[in-house]
């Protein structure tokens, strides 16, 4: 498997059931240019850990909307069980009115470009962050029963923005307000000397 950091990432060109529920024929990776994306794919609808991920991308969909990013979840499920599970309710096992894009992925080759693909079945629990220009920052992949954490999706994201607007990188366990450090041995060394003992 070869990594997809700092390339572009692959597009694609499909049908997705939108946050209204509306069926989008044409839905496009690249229509998100000029925006942040966190993509993300999981193995089928109507499962178990699934919809716990689903639901906590919902639950935090603003704070990825205030950062101008978009989430887009895929599966190799169809537009038709997409759109069934949304108008499923919560308590029976559904994802009810989620506020980002269900790509369906029945050919599987988006899952393939992507390198989560396993046993020509199904997706792993693949999620990548993409900046403005469409290139990979950031990505990581769960096997099946281990749902991620989308707040260190969140994390990710301020740290490449922050280096973005400011021009110094992130250490471990950088978050949001947290100082960073200049891409330099002195700018390490500073740092580690000041807030090594905190790691």
């Amino acid at each position: 498997m070869t990594t997809l950091i700092q390339q572009q990432a692959p597009n694609f060109k499909t049908t997705a059931i939108m946050p209204d529920n509306s069926i989008n024929e044409t839905f496009s990776l690249e229509s998100y240019r000029g925006k942040y994306v966190v993509l993300f794919f999981y193995p089928m609808d109507f499962t178990f850990v699934c919809p716990s991920e689903i639901l906590a991308f919902d639950h935090r969909v603003e704070e990825f909307k205030k950062r101008n990013c978009e989430v887009v979840g895929v599966s190799t499920d169809s537009h038709y069980t997409h759109l069934a599970w949304k108008n499923t309710a919560v308590e029976s096992g559904g994802i009810g009115k989620v506020r980002f894009p269900l790509v369906a992925d029945l050919t599987k080759q988006i899952a393939r470009d992507y390198g989560v693909l396993v046993g020509e079945s199904v997706a792993l629990r693949g999620t990548f962050l993409l900046d403005k220009a469409g290139i990979v920052r950031h990505a990581v992949i769960n096997d099946l029963p281990l749902g991620r954490n989308i707040d260190e999706e969140l994390r990710t994201l301020d740290a490449l923005q922050y280096l973005e607007e400011h021009g110094e990188v992130c250490p471990a366990n950088w978050k949001k307000g947290d100082a960073a450090m200049k891409p330099t041995t002195e700018g390490v060394a500073k740092y580690l000397k000041e807030h090594g003992r905190n790691l």
